[in-house]
């Protein structure tokens, strides 16, 4: 392990040579970055060191975590429950995907949640984010976003499921997606990342056209519907919002407009848009929009036009490329990482008002600072003391630097910033800190998600595992405490103190999520709670049923070859983990019934013969008894 107490004066490193050595083209013009040098620790000090901070990470059997951790499932369009800091997987929630042991996907419930967009089979989620009040968390909700097929999806926190799910309209690929965080999380803050024609009808492919743009959206988070759009030229990335409720800001790249590679990077700079959010609903409460196709979402103009700035917003240009966009917890400042530059940007957000109000000419001036990292920089963190942690991605490192000596050296002043290099493994993408993203950062642990794991685990063939590394920050040392594999690019992740969060253990039978099954149950005449029958309707048939451990209300029915079958199940048990499952045989059947929980599923019966159902979550010592039977007619 590598530390560094001492400013970039030192020279390059291991690390930093070997990156550069692999970089081509325009990667190459971060070999001017400063500040990577590197000093080794004695083994025995490096050693102790990381022994204290297993003894702090370490939970015992029969101990609780301190956080919740909620890591983005990547590719498996699910989120991810951890404990921190034992890092102990302690639940999947399915969202944007398929998921058989819960029947998402598969129940009458989750799909009507899903709407229109369940008949897609993939997702691609990557910023979890929960919902606060007065800067701090509130555990009500989580949100997260699925770049492929451009949604938006809320969880409550309460049950961890998801209870609602938005396809975002005129745009494609939500990517950054943040929250106001003042006075409580009114919006979701959404970027729409790739630039496309409007319409997008397939009669005109000019990107240059003035037809071309890309959106901001702004989604109402009790509604979950969007609220308005803000055009905007160039790839929307990240982005992040102060605590007045005032300002949200967007990294933004390819204000070229271009297709490939090469065009992206032409630029010399990109820029942050800062977008004045008062502003915009006076404009959309005035009837000052325009909406798009079918859509009725008001839309505003955000782009500069003839070299004139829009009302809306203000571009503070930055190195070529920018990704990362976190808002300091003081609440000073919002930080883009360079990532084809050395360098993060330090946006003073005080001097914001002043932009817009036109009294500071040139939005540089918004610029507090602009220190030089290393080689990547992606995404910054913070401990609260009033350190910053920035993922250097090609040397392989997380920087811990002072935000106030950062200012102090672009002020011209001979400070050192940098207060130490830590090699992680390897190619850090995001990195985040215990409750960061609130004023509550405490500063204890910081987890680096890294893209590759290589030599750090056992191989598992062509397809390695993501390596997800905790590290203790509590003191002036940052220590590495724990390699953990994770499966197709979690990407992000957050962590709430578990006094945040407030899990039911059973669920409460008046509960919304299931609440249009209980009407259709009262339309049929039938109480959930007490009553087995079937209800025959044409070739509709709805099989209502009750289950105690370890048996079905109704243990067999019988129906026509071709009747489309609606099971609903109602659990009567009222202890805490003891579920049930109904799993059809052969008719890509099954879902979750946990405590007090009624839920539904719909199939065709199109197979003649008996079919056994039976119950798939293990809940008492006679539970392979627990089946029935389908007869099915010959039609």
């Amino acid at each position: 392990m590598t530390s560094n107490k001492d400013n970039d004066k030192q020279g390059m490193s291991r690390r930093a040579f070997l990156g550069a050595s692999a970089m081509t083209g325009a990667g190459a013009a971060m070999l001017g970055a400063v500040g990577i040098g590197s000093t080794v620790m004695s083994k025995e000090s490096w050693a102790a060191a990381v022994k204290d901070a297993k003894q702090k990470a370490h939970v015992a059997p029969g101990e609780l975590d301190e956080y919740y951790g909620f890591w983005s499932g990547g590719h498996q369009g699910e989120v991810r429950v951890l404990g921190v800091p034992s890092m102990r997987e302690l639940m999947r929630i399915p969202v944007f995907n398929i998921d058989s042991a819960t029947g998402w996907g598969i129940t009458n419930e989750s799909k009507a949640i899903m709407g229109e967009s369940a008949k897609f089979l993939n997702g691609d989620c990557h910023h979890p984010h929960i919902s606060m009040t007065d800067g701090q968390y509130d555990g009500k909700y989580l949100f997260i976003n699925d770049k492929a097929n451009s949604r938006v999806a809320r969880i409550r926190l309460d049950i961890m499921k998801c209870d609602k799910m938005l396809t975002v309209p005129n745009v494609q690929a939500i990517h950054g997606l943040r929250l106001q965080k003042m006075p409580h999380t009114k919006y979701v803050f959404a970027n729409a990342e790739f630039v496309i024609p409007h319409p997008n009808d397939g009669k005109h492919f000019d990107l240059q056209a003035d037809y071309s743009y890309t959106m901001f959206n702004v989604i109402d988070a009790e509604k979950m519907e969007v609220a308005f759009q803000v055009m905007v030229d160039g790839n929307l990335d990240n982005c992040d919002a102060d605590y007045s409720g005032k300002y949200a800001a967007s990294t933004c790249y390819n204000s070229e407009k271009a297709y490939d590679l090469g065009g992206m990077m032409r630029n010399e700079r990109d820029w942050v848009v800062v977008f004045n959010i008062p502003a915009i609903e006076k404009a959309v409460k005035a009837g000052k929009f325009v909406t798009l196709g079918d859509s009725k979402v008001p839309v505003v103009d955000g782009r500069k036009k003839d070299g004139k700035d829009s009302p809306f917003t203000r571009y503070v240009p930055v190195p070529k490329n920018p990704h990362g966009l976190n808002t300091s917890p003081d609440g000073k400042f919002f930080i883009a990482n360079g990532k084809l530059s050395p360098t993060v940007t330090m946006i003073a957000i005080d001097k914001l008002d002043d932009l817009f109000a036109g009294k500071i000419s040139d939005p540089r001036d918004t610029v507090a600072a602009e220190p030089e990292l290393g080689l990547g920089p992606l995404h910054t963190t913070f401990d609260g003391r009033g350190n910053a942690y920035t993922t250097l991605f090609i040397d392989s490192q997380v920087v811990k630097w002072s935000m106030a000596d950062a200012i102090k050296a672009y002020q011209g002043q001979d400070v050192s910033y940098i207060r130490q290099k830590l090699d992680v493994q390897y190619q850090p993408g995001h990195n985040h800190a215990s409750l960061t993203e609130t004023r509550d950062a405490d500063g204890k642990w910081l987890v680096v998600l890294c893209k590759f794991s290589k030599d750090r685990f056992l191989l598992t063939g062509p397809l390695h595992p993501e390596n997800d590394q905790l590290i203790d920050i509590s003191g002036e040392e940052m220590k590495l405490v724990h390699d953990g594999p994770t499966y197709a690019e979690p990407h992000d992740c957050i962590l709430a103190r578990r006094d945040q969060i407030h899990p039911r253990k059973i669920w409460d039978r008046n509960d919304p999520f299931f609440a249009p099954t209980v009407e259709m149950a009262k339309k049929d005449g039938v109480k959930l709670e007490s009553d087995n029958k079937v209800i025959r309707d044409g070739n509709k048939v709805r099989v209502y049923m009750t289950s105690v451990a370890p048996t079905y209300g109704i243990t067999e029915f019988k129906v026509k070859q071709g009747d489309e079958v609606t099971v609903v199940i109602t659990n009567l048990d009222q202890i805490e983990d003891v579920s049930h499952g109904f799993c059809m045989t052969n008719h890509g059947v099954s879902m979750e019934i946990s405590p007090q929980q009624t839920a539904s599923v719909t199939f065709v019966a199109d197979k003649p013969g008996m079919h056994w159902y039976y119950c798939n979550w293990f809940c008492h010592a006679l539970h392979m008894e627990m089946v029935g039977r389908m007869l099915v007619e010959p039609a």
